[in-house]
């Protein structure tokens, strides 16, 4: 037996689990040559549908988590957490309610309000509204308006017969800041020929942009006395909006409620007003998570086929290995290290690329509006102006971990295979 002989007999021996001689044979057979490139081919493409698949999953996770948290923060900067509407006699004392409501702890602010439909008009178009009657020192706590206010103030916002309206609204009523529009409602005045509608000009005070069209296209703020006239509610309110610092303890929040107010109300909290919408929200995400999860199995059965053609394009190899005294561990050790191989490095590659693409998101979509000149994310029909995506650390380590463990799981058997190979038989036929 020549010297390189012994000396790879001795290290085949004496070498330990995972040795430097396992990577050495491991790397060997990773290597593309001419013999075996068609092998070398699939292993390349599960490298590639493991990248893509984690790339995927985690784009995918941190946009359906800025959308949930794009609309939390939307939906609560405009609305309140809880709401409080009077039964059995009239809300006339929504003052007092509001002062106790604000002295409930968690609360940040209590706003009343009152609420109506109305139909808004100009000579160049017209559109259906939630027209909200609030006093000024209340709608200037609101940052989810006065935050994003575009044009006009709502400086002395009491004291004339004005609106605000969302952008989207005036742009398509043609309206700015100083123009006036029309509010229509049908149950008016009381005549003798029974209940006229009612009609009214105001000036158009403030432009807000909230930044989801659905809100933008819908609401009018109006002084609270004038929005009392206006729906014929005599000093009255027809809610109190409650805004609180941790929305997740709500029912916390509305025990300590009942304890700080006495009179007959019916409360409800953002939960049931948009239980549908988040649940379905949250829904979609499971559902796009295990659809794309399918992408990291496809890639793991190319692992799994490359490692099989691998093994009986190495047949000859492994019987030598096992004659010169690499024991079934280390064969077996020697596959799994190259089906893991492929499974880190395109767990890694997929992982740096997710969170370039997750980070870079909103200015990839602009770049690629501008060059096919077209609106990839219209605003009218996904409600926010922008493409939010949110890396949730968590979760990105669940995707890493997962990718993996089913890389590793899709190494076994093959080098199961390759393990179980007899040398006198695999030598005989050759």
């Amino acid at each position: 037996m020549s010297d390189s002989a012994e000396a790879v007999t001795s290290t085949a021996k004496g070498a330990g689990a995972f040795s430097a001689f396992e990577w050495m044979v491991a790397l060997r057979y990773l290597r593309a040559r001419r013999a075996d490139g068609f092998v070398s081919v699939i292993a390349g493409f599960s490298f590639l549908g493991i990248m893509l698949g984690v790339a995927t999953l985690i784009v995918v996770t941190s946009v359906m988590n800025g959308f949930h948290r794009e609309l939390m923060d939307k939906i609560m900067g405009i609305n309140g957490h809880a709401f409080l509407q009077a039964v059995e006699t009239p809300f006339t004392d929504w003052d007092d309610v509001a002062g106790k409501t604000e002295k409930v702890p968690g609360v940040k602010l209590a706003i009343p309000m009152v609420e109506g439909a109305a139909g808004i008009s100009t000579q160049f178009g017209q559109s259906g509204v939630l027209v909200r009657g609030v006093r000024e020192k209340d709608i200037m706590r609101l940052p989810g308006v006065t935050g994003n206010v575009k044009d006009g103030s709502f400086k002395g916002f009491d004291a004339g017969e004005s609106v605000a309206i969302g952008q989207r609204l005036a742009e398509n009523l043609g309206v700015a800041v100083g123009d006036k529009v029309s509010l229509l409602i049908a149950k008016g005045a009381q005549t003798p020929f029974g209940v006229a509608p009612r009609i009214k000009a105001y000036k158009v005070a403030a432009i807000f942009s909230i930044g989801m069209s659905e809100f933008d296209n819908v609401f009018v703020y109006m002084p609270l006395a004038e929005a009392q006239a206006f729906f014929n509610k005599d000093n009255e309110a027809t809610v109190v909006e409650a805004f609180v610092d941790d929305p997740e303890q709500m029912d916390a929040f509305r025990a300590n409620l009942e304890k700080a107010v006495t009179r007959p109300i019916i409360v409800t909290d953002w939960r049931q007003r948009n239980k549908t919408f988040f649940d379905t929200l949250q829904v979609e995400k499971n559902i796009l998570f295990i659809i794309l999860t399918l992408i990291v199995i496809v890639a793991a059965f190319n692992i799994i086929s490359g490692l099989t053609m691998l093994v009986k394009d190495k047949t000859q190899d492994i019987a030598i290995l096992r004659t010169i005294g690499a024991t079934r561990g280390a064969v077996l050790r020697v596959f799994l290290i190259i089906g893991a191989s492929i499974g880190v490095l395109g767990t890694i590659a997929g992982f740096v690329l997710g969170l370039l693409l997750a980070k870079n998101l909103d200015s990839i979509r602009v770049l690629l509006n501008r060059t096919l000149d077209a609106n990839l994310f219209p605003a009218e029909f996904y409600f926010l102006s922008r493409l939010p995506a949110i890396v949730d650390s968590r979760e990105v380590t669940m995707i890493v971990f997962m990718t993996l463990v089913i890389a590793i799981l899709a190494s076994i058997y093959p080098a199961w295979k390759a393990a179980s190979l007899d040398p006198i038989e695999a030598l005989r036929h050759e």
